[in-house]
């Protein structure tokens, strides 16, 4: 239940104190009137419940086609490779991050992402 629901449901309860709506024929001093209120908080709970619903399953549905979700990568295999060669002839990841039009944290993250990658393929092919 919405916070405000869940407020005019507290103080409604309480005797002399009602919510009447100024555009809507709502008033909550009367039993019909807490009656429209309540369903208008049901359907109101009863629509996000299935807009959520219909957006897990589209997600579900997105992702069964292989299309995943979220953000497309800030730094790319191009600027990550860009990045490496910035860094390799003395510049700061900061300096290549700046250099790049990217931030520093996501290069720190790019970096880190495919130095353990490359380990573990590492680690993988001495194992076999």
């Amino acid at each position: 239940m919405s916070p405000i629901l869940e407020t005019v449901s507290e103080f409604a309860t309480e005797p002399g104190i009602g919510f009447r709506s100024l555009t809507e024929n709502i008033d909550t001093t009367t039993s019909g009137g807490m009656l429209v209120f309540n369903i208008f908080g049901s359907l109101a709970q009863f629509e996000r419940d299935l807009i959520r619903e219909r957006t897990h399953a589209g997600l579900k549905a997105a992702r069964e086609r292989g299309r995943p979700g979220g953000r497309r990568p800030v730094v790319t295999p191009d600027k990550l490779r860009k990045a490496r060669d910035h860094i390799a002839s003395g510049l700061t990841v900061r300096e290549a991050a700046a250099r790049l039009k990217i931030g520093k944290t996501a290069l720190y993250k790019a970096l880190e992402a495919t130095e353990k990658n490359t380990k573990s393929q590492r680690s993988r092919s001495v194992r076999s």
